[in-house]
C-alpha cells in the first residue's frame, strides 16, 4: 500500500533511537564526546562528497564546475527566505516543546540533537524519489533501503548527541508522508531537466553544513537555509523551459 515505505522508515528510526539510547549509556562521556566528532566528521565527508558528486563534471578529459551558479542562487534566495520566515527559531520551539512534554528538560542538547539528526535524514534525495515511488507505483523499496541507513545512522547519533534524535521519526514521517500522498502532483517535475540532482546538490551542501554544527558547534542556521531546497527546485524548472 503506498506510506508503507514511511511507515517503515518512522519504525527504523524509533528503533534506532531506542537502540543508540542503550548502547550510549555504557559510553563514558568523554568517550561519547569523541564519537560525536567522529559522527560529525563522518556527516561533513557524506555532505562533500554528495555536492561534489553534483557541482564537478569532466568535459574533454578536464575538470570543470557546473551548476555552481544553482547552487549559489539557490542558497542565497533560500537562506534569505528561512531568515525572513524564522524556520530555524520554529524548529527550535517545537524541539523545546518536545522536551517539555518528554521530561527531558535537563538534556541541554535536546533540541540540538533533534533538529541536527531530522535535518540529516530529511534532505537526501532519496527521501524525495523514495516516496515519490512509493505513492505513484507502490514500490517502496528505495524508501526501505533508507529505512536501513538512517536506522544505523539514528543508533550513532542517539549514542552520542542523547535521545533527541529518536523524535526525528516526527518531521521525516510528515515530510515523506505528504510527498507520497502529493506524489501524482510532484510526478511531473521528475520530467524537468535536472530537478532532482540539483535538490540533492544543494541538500548535501546542507548536510555539510550540519556535520560543522555537530563538529564546532552551531555555525549555520541550517534551518533557514531549507528553502534552499525549494529555490532549487524553482531555478531547475525555469532552466528548464528556458
Amino acid at each position: 500500500m503506498p506510506g508503507i515505505g514511511t511507515i517503515v522508515n518512522v519504525a527504523a528510526v524509533i528503533i534506532g533511537g531506542i537502540a543508540g539510547m542503550l548502547f550510549g549509556k555504557k559510553i563514558k562521556e568523554e568517550t561519547r564526546q569523541s564519537l560525536m566528532k567522529a559522527a560529525g566528521v563522518s556527516v561533513i565527508f557524506i555532505g562533500i562528497s554528495g555536492a561534489l558528486s553534483g557541482l564537478l563534471k569532466i568535459t574533454d578529459g578536464i575538470l570543470t564546475t557546473d551548476k555552481a551558479l544553482m547552487m549559489i542562487v539557490s542558497l542565497i534566495i533560500g537562506t534569505l527566505i528561512g531568515e525572513i520566515a524564522g524556520i530555524e527559531k520554529r524548529l527550535d520551539v517545537f524541539g523545546e516543546w518536545l522536551k517539555r512534554k518528554t521530561n527531558s528538560t535537563e538534556d541541554g542538547g535536546f533540541v540540538g540533537a533533534f533538529v541536527n539528526t531530522s535535518l540529516i535524514i530529511c534532505v537526501g534525495a532519496m527521501a524525495v524519489v523514495g516516496a515519490i515511488e512509493d505513492g505513484l507505483s507502490k514500490n517502496p523499496s528505495m524508501l526501505f533501503a533508507k529505512a536501513l541507513l538512517d536506522f544505523l545512522i539514528v543508533i550513532i547519533m542517539t549514542s552520542t548527541l542523547g535521545k533527541g534524535c529518536i523524535f526525528a521519526f516526527i518531521p521525516i514521517g510528515i515530510f515523506q508522508g505528504s510527498i507520497t500522498a502529493l506524489s501524482k502532483l510532484i510526478e511531473p517535475m521528475l520530467s524537468m531537466g535536472t530537478v532532482i540532482s540539483d535538490m540533492s546538490l544543494v541538500g548535501n551542501v546542507l548536510i555539510f553544513c550540519v556535520g560543522i554544527n555537530i563538529c564546532f558547534g552551531k555555525k549555520f542556521n541550517v534551518g533557514n537555509m531549507l528553502p534552499s531546497l525549494i529555490a532549487a527546485t524553482i531555478y531547475s524548472i525555469i532552466n528548464f523551459y528556458i
